[in-house]
């Protein structure tokens, strides 16, 4: 067994670790996403042997760390050390789950504990990936159903349940394999329960409602590359400028430049903005820029999508609501604020957005912008969908991180995101990796990679009507709460009646007490 010859190879403490790091291979590179389907299934294999509870669950948060130190390791030129306390933190959230495992696998399950596992497992991961995706914790970077973000039939039941049905569906598959290879007298039970969910999925993929064509727009994204030296700010501008005039001509309907792709409050500087107003203009389109400055109006520095049209600003403004802990704020700086000096963390925190935008931008076009980070989260893309917009765009910089997976792993959201909520998505960066997906999530056009400088254009298809995802929600999270709660309440009854079926004790045998002689004086 895999998880054999890790724990004898490296000591069990190691190999729970060394297992939950094993899913990041089913993030980054378009051949391995079949690894998802089996990627847990030495980490449940070890855990399901821990000789007590509080061995598995240790063997969880072990796990965990692994897990949260794989799909996070391109933090840490930028957090160092930090970096692990982090994961160390975040991965205690895995130690109820991995009680469930041995709770429902040790052993020679039953039928009916086979059963329970299909359904209790995969709900207590969605629990942990709900917690960690609080903005707080760090946000919903590395879910393990985005892992799927380039298999058709799965994102076409991402826009059944979002991403936390493909999470549940991935984690069923793997407690099923775990049965499979290693107790022979449950793999009835498991393979009745991967054909039920084959059927059960084939049958949503097959029946369930998604949204029809509805024309395209011609959208460019303009990403000038890595910019170095000094005054770096001003030299971005200038090159964005160059490559926006090249699309002069295309009968576009947008440009989209990327996050910090103006590094100046546009009210202060009139100049610029009279110049990104030539350049809509000479296109005859509108230009949605990012402002990454200190405001006029306001105290702080924002992140702010801006389109610019003719005549200048339009007046419509999205303000970055969700902020990257360390990146852009430090949580609890008066006593974390000592991060600064180990890593590369936020030395001001930026200002925060009370509220997501949907902007016209002209040629009947409504879009909803997302700033960065904030395109991991499900909930924004499909309120956006929800309030009209008709394309999602996310602009984004990963330019500290060019050398890493970050940057594929980013653009790899915006999938997800267009097929959950039948969308079109743009995501745009400033040096890469920049990329368009239509509403099913399939991709449009060619990647722009890492540390390229170009303008390219898309035709973008649009969709009308709504998926399930957008009109019911999360349901695949409640689903799980109610399943979990449900197995505490059984839980607590088996103890009941355990307790109630239990001889009552004996009383203590009678003890007779003799009394000592008495001599009488005669």
């Amino acid at each position: 067994m895999p998880s054999d010859w890790l724990s004898s190879r490296f000591g069990r403490g190691a190999a729970a670790a060394l297992a939950g790091a094993l899913p990041m291979f089913a993030f980054p590179a378009p051949s391995w996403w079949w690894f998802a389907h089996v990627c847990l299934v030495p980490w449940i294999l070890l855990i399901r042997t821990a000789p007590t509870g509080r061995r598995a669950l240790y063997d969880g948060w072990l796990g965990g760390f692994g897990f949260m130190v794989a799909v996070h390791h391109w933090l840490f030129p930028s957090l160092n050390v930090f970096t692990f306390v982090i994961a160390a933190l975040l991965g205690v959230l895995w130690a109820p789950w991995g009680w469930l495992v041995r709770r429902f696998l040790a052993g020679v399950p039953t039928a009916g504990r086979v059963g329970a596992a299909l359904v209790v497992l995969p709900s207590g991961w969605l629990l942990v990936e709900l917690v960690r995706s609080w903005q707080g914790l760090g946000g919903p970077w590395g879910l393990l159903g985005s892992s799927q973000w380039q298999v058709q039939p799965a994102l076409r039941l991402a826009s059944i349940g979002g991403v936390w049905l493909l999470s549940f569906l991935v984690v069923l598959v793997n407690v099923a394999v775990t049965v499979l290879v290693s107790v022979r007298a449950s793999r009835v039970p498991a393979v009745a329960g991967l054909v039920a969910t084959a059927v059960a999925t084939t049958a949503a993929w097959a029946w369930s409602p998604h949204p029809g064509p509805d024309g395209r727009m011609r959208i460019a994204v303009v990403q000038p590359g890595i910019v170095s030296g000094a005054d770096s700010g001003m030299k971005r501008f200038d090159r964005e400028e160059q490559l926006t005039r090249a699309l002069a001509g295309q009968q576009l309907d947008l440009v989209v430049w990327g996050e910090s792709s103006v590094g100046f409050d546009l009210a202060q500087r009139p100049d610029l903005a009279n110049r990104i107003a030539a350049l809509s203009r000479l296109v005859n389109a509108e230009i949605l820029v990012n402002v990454d400055a200190r405001r006029s109006d306001q105290p702080g520095i924002y992140k702010s999508s801006v389109p610019v049209g003719p005549d200048g600003p339009t007046g419509q403004r999205y303000d970055k609501m969700r902020l990257v802990p360390f990146g852009e704020y430090i949580p609890a700086r008066s006593v974390l604020g000592w991060a600064t000096s180990v890593g590369r963390a936020a030395g001001e925190d930026r200002r925060r957005g009370t509220e997501q935008v949907v902007m016209d931008v002209g040629h009947g076009l409504r879009i909803g912008p997302m700033v960065c980070f904030e395109s991991a989260f499900p909930d924004m893309s499909r309120h956006l969908a929800e309030d009209g917009a008709q394309v999602l765009l996310a602009q984004s910089s990963t330019s500290t991180f060019q050398h890493s997976w970050a940057p594929e792993q980013h653009a790899s959201l915006a999938a997800l995101r267009a097929a959950e909520t039948g969308r079109p998505m743009v995501h745009a960066t400033l040096t890469g990796v920049s990329a368009v997906y239509g509403p099913s999530g399939a991709r449009v056009g060619s990647w722009l990679g890492t540390d390229r400088s170009a303008s390219e254009v898309y035709d973008v298809p649009l969709a009308r009507g709504v998926t399930p995802y957008v009109r019911f929600g999360d349901w695949p999270v409640h689903g799980a709460l109610l399943i979990l709660a449900g197995m505490c309440a059984a839980e607590g009854l088996r103890a009941l009646r355990v307790r109630r079926g239990a001889p009552a004790p004996q009383p203590p045998p009678a003890r007779t007490v003799r009394e000592s002689p008495v001599r009488h004086g005669h």
